[in-house]
């Protein structure tokens, strides 16, 4: 990951107004965090949180060598729900940038809830630095939940769909 590639991962972070983003390619982990507890005078924007000294040309971002061990995000602990969740498969974004469920505006929705859907069927398109990535399935199912909303900014991670499999 070069310079100009951070570069633009930033300007996304700032266009998007996320408040955490991490990316780990090719052994390099970039890891960009604001401070949201308005701890700052008003009117100042607050600064990024800094996990290693970096070139001042990209200070509000961490650029941190590989982990000996990766962090783990807390899940929810499901109680009642241990079983529905057996059956169903979450469909997370691989990537940051804008979920678009249809191929074009106007165009109709690649899929809706109650759908069927095939294994590499597309699901959706992510908007990454000006490029479209379709998203596909890897189950054979229905569509019980979409969770994101059509031109909703996304993050690595987030949960997209669920997939009643079959």
């Amino acid at each position: 990951m070069d310079l100009e590639q951070i570069k633009q991962i930033l300007e996304l972070v700032r266009e998007h107004d996320l408040s955490e983003f991490e990316i780990e390619h090719e052994g390099l982990r970039l890891k960009i965090r604001k401070d949201v507890n308005g701890a700052h005078g008003a009117g100042q924007p607050a600064p990024a949180q800094v996990a290693a000294i970096i070139p001042p040309a990209v200070a509000s971002a961490a650029v941190v060598a590989p982990a000996a061990a990766p962090q783990v995000p807390a899940s929810p602990a499901p109680d009642t729900t241990a079983d529905a969740d057996v059956e169903l498969a979450v469909v997370k974004s691989p990537i940051v940038g804008t979920f678009y469920r249809s191929p074009e505006p106007g165009a109709a929705s690649f899929v809706e809830v109650g759908s069927t859907v095939k294994k590499g069927q597309v699901l959706c398109i992510i908007e990454a630095m000006k490029l479209m990535n379709e998203i596909d399935s890897d189950h054979d199912g229905e569509i019980v939940n979409i969770y994101v909303e059509n031109g909703q900014p996304v993050q690595y991670g987030e949960r997209l769909f669920a997939i009643r499999t079959k």
